[in-house]
């Protein structure tokens, strides 16, 4: 027997009290998932900005643009949560939700990947940065080849995209301590290392899964 076919992340934080009453506050004026979907590009684009000026800038301005940068990973975290509480939860789900549920989500992780990487050594850091945000836009491949199969499509990490962003976060929080005490910028790469690698792993768990839910039918 086939396992059901899974379209949507498990996420605990669709029963926060907050959660639910902001969604149902911005269904009420009138807000809807599209649009929600297209603000966390806008959210991504400006933590790739707050990056890019990274190496521009020393001290405390700079420790100020990782940590913009860093609110700006998570606002658009917060975006990806309500499109799909507005869509499920508050019942406004649109035919092209699909469409805006995965599109948004794969530019918005190249968009702040890539831009982590140029606020590294330029020797080294746009590689890690083009490198991981790769390998993250092949995990989110890999679970809809599972959808497109007919079979479950996989969530698991350890690198998906919560983990992936608040393991960015960190890094960049930990990156903007390290600017007060003189700019090295291995924080930050040493975050993108973990998401390339983490990604991989996760690459293969979600295939293996993938197969083996072929191969019991």
């Amino acid at each position: 027997m086939t396992s059901p076919v899974m379209t949507r992340r498990v996420v605990s934080t669709r029963n926060a009290a907050w959660a639910k009453a902001l969604a149902c506050r911005l269904g009420r004026a009138g807000l809807r998932p599209n649009p929600v979907s297209v603000a966390s590009v806008v959210f991504a684009a400006a933590a790739a900005a707050g990056f890019l000026i990274v190496p521009d800038l020393t001290g405390r301005y700079q420790a100020a643009a990782l940590v913009l940068a860093a609110a700006a990973i998570q606002c658009r975290l917060l975006c990806n949560l309500l499109d799909g509480m507005l869509a499920v939860e508050e019942g406004f789900k649109m035919r092209s939700g699909e469409v805006y549920n995965d599109l948004p989500d794969r530019i918005a992780d190249i968009l702040i990947l890539v831009g982590a990487g140029y606020a590294c050594d330029p020797r080294f850091g746009p590689l890690l940065g083009w490198l991981a945000a790769l390998t993250a836009v092949l995990t989110a491949y890999v679970r809809l080849l599972g959808g497109s199969l007919g079979v479950t499509q996989h969530f698991v990490g350890p690198m998906a995209k919560p983990h992936r962003m608040f393991t960015l976060t960190v890094a960049s929080l930990a990156a903007a301590g390290q600017s007060l005490l003189g700019w090295t910028g291995h924080a930050l790469a040493a975050g993108l290392v973990l998401i390339a690698a983490g990604s991989v792993v996760t690459v293969w768990r979600r295939t293996r899964r993938i197969v083996c839910e072929l191969e019991a039918r």
